[in-house]
């Protein structure tokens, strides 16, 4: 299995829902999700699902659960 070490800089409670590649392993993410409860980080997380065309248990929070700049760990096959 390969594994892809993402960073993503996290622009909550936005209007729309959407991930743009911005460098290698590199992402901004706009979610209409607000950031409690971790709504914001699922969003995010369903983003990545889009993206990488993997299931969510392969999608790893890995650090920068509260902040907005996030690593993820992305399992790929």
């Amino acid at each position: 299995m390969i594994s892809q070490w993402v960073h993503v800089n996290v622009h909550p409670n936005a209007g729309k829902d959407v991930l743009i590649s911005v460098g290698p392993g590199r992402f901004e993410a706009w979610v209409k999700a607000k950031p409690m409860a971790g709504h914001a980080n699922e969003a995010v997380t369903q983003l990545l699902v889009r993206y990488a065309q993997v299931p969510a248990r392969r999608i790893r929070l890995i650090k920068g659960r509260s902040g907005r700049q996030k690593v993820f760990r992305i399992i790929g096959t």
